[in-house]
This record gives structure tokens, sequence and C-alpha cells, in this order.
């Protein structure tokens, strides 16, 4: 079966509603430079480690579990010239070893899910890091509260609840950065687009029908309530 995602995200060079200046700007939050080890979990395609590692110099392991990234990772970092800043490990992140205090960042960007949870994911990273390094989360979060009685919550909460969980971690916030409306279009229409472009090209393909039932749902919830209900942002937490 073509995996949803590896179709979906075809085209995204960065696969959340962000973008690589937002990326950069991360770094600087996180005092990343040279000298610098970073850890990200569940890196996709390695989006932002490829801007990382090439604005500040710094180190970068990412692990992911998907093959159809892993290879596009590898790919993306030799023809960028930073197979010697990033390396790619294929495997559950939620099995990667983490070492106490080994990490001066731990990054989990739009992917709380591999340890079930914003807060099973700062258990988990918050730990890995040194004191005074960060743990960098890219989570989803309600605009409004309480929702509308039709729109589910699926286990995220308003902007204060999420920021009152990290501080729980032993995390004090040092940085936000949002998703702007415009992120939320481009990162959702690079989905249609290739989709669309997909299901033209294998109408009779076994998968084809739950992939388009998969696809216009989505759409149709974005257009209908996520894009004014939902937000997302990366929450920068400094270790102490």
């Amino acid at each position: 079966m073509p995996w949803y995602y590896a179709v979906a995200e075809r085209d995204h060079d960065i696969q959340d509603p962000t973008s690589a200046e937002k990326i950069r700007h991360l770094g600087r939050l996180l005092r990343l430079g040279p000298g610098s080890r970073v850890l990200d979990v569940a890196c996709g395609k390695a989006g932002p480690a490829l801007v990382l590692a090439e604005e500040f110099g710094c180190s970068i392991l990412g692990v992911e579990r998907a093959p159809e990234f892993v290879a596009a990772a590898r790919e993306r970092i030799e023809d960028a010239g930073l197979s010697d800043r990033i390396e790619i490990v294929e495997g559950d992140a939620r099995a990667f070893p983490l070492d106490p205090e080994s990490w001066d960042a731990a990054l989990c960007l739009g992917a709380s899910f591999v340890f079930d949870d914003l807060e099973g994911t700062l258990a988990a990273l918050a730990p890995a890091v040194r004191p005074g390094g960060h743990v960098a989360v890219g989570e989803p979060y309600w605009r409004e509260w309480p929702l509308p009685r039709e729109v589910e919550d699926e286990g995220w909460v308003p902007m204060k609840e999420t920021v009152a969980r990290i501080e729980s971690a032993g995390l004090a916030l040092v940085g936000l950065v949002a998703a702007s409306d415009d992120d939320w279009d481009r990162y959702e229409s690079l989905h249609w687009s290739a989709l669309e472009e997909w299901l033209a090209e294998n109408p009779v393909d076994p998968d084809a029908i739950a992939i388009r039932e998969r696809h216009e749902q989505a759409r149709d919830d974005y257009l209908s309530f996520r894009r004014r209900l939902l937000g997302w942002a990366i929450f920068a937490g400094r270790k102490s």
C-alpha cells in the first residue's frame, strides 16, 4: 500500500506548518553553534536538520522509522554536502537509547505521538538534555476553548495548558515559534496538490479509494474548522 504520508508530503521541504526562517529563529533560541549536539526525534526528511546544520554548524542525529523518509533524508543530506554534520538512524525513536544529559538540544517537531503524547515526549526528552540545554516540541493547540460540541479535542489543549505541561517537565519556556495562517495554508496545500496528482496518475490503484476518502476528509476538516480553531507552535524550553 502507498503510505499516505509518503504521498501527501512528497513535496514538503519541512513537514510541519513552519518555514526555514522560523527554524533558523528556533536555532538562535536554542543557542546552537558548531559544538552543539542535537537530537531530532522523528526527523522525517530532515528538513529542520538541514536548516540548522547549515546555519549553525551543529551536529544532528535524526531518528526516523519510515524508510521512505529515511531514504529521502539521506539523499538530501548528501546533496547538501552535510553528511559530516547530520546522521540519520532508521528505527523507532521510542526505542532509541537516550542517555541522561547527553544532548545540548532535543527536538520533536510535530511528532509527540512517538511517545504517546506531549507529556510522554517531555518525560522522555527532558532527562536526555544537559542542564542549560533545551527541548523543543512542535505541538498543536486549540485557539478557542471550550471547543464546539461537534469538534473532538484529539488530546490537544489550549496554549496556556500546553505551556503548563512544558513547565511541569522542569523546563522554563524561553521561546514560542507559532505557525501563521500562511504557514498552515502552505503546509496543507502541498498535501492537497500531491494527493490529487497521485490520484490522477493512479486511478485504478487498489488503495486509491481509501486515499481519496482520507484526503478529502482532511481537507474538509481543515476548511470547516481546523484553520480557525487549531494552532501549531514550536515551544522551546530550557532545562535548569
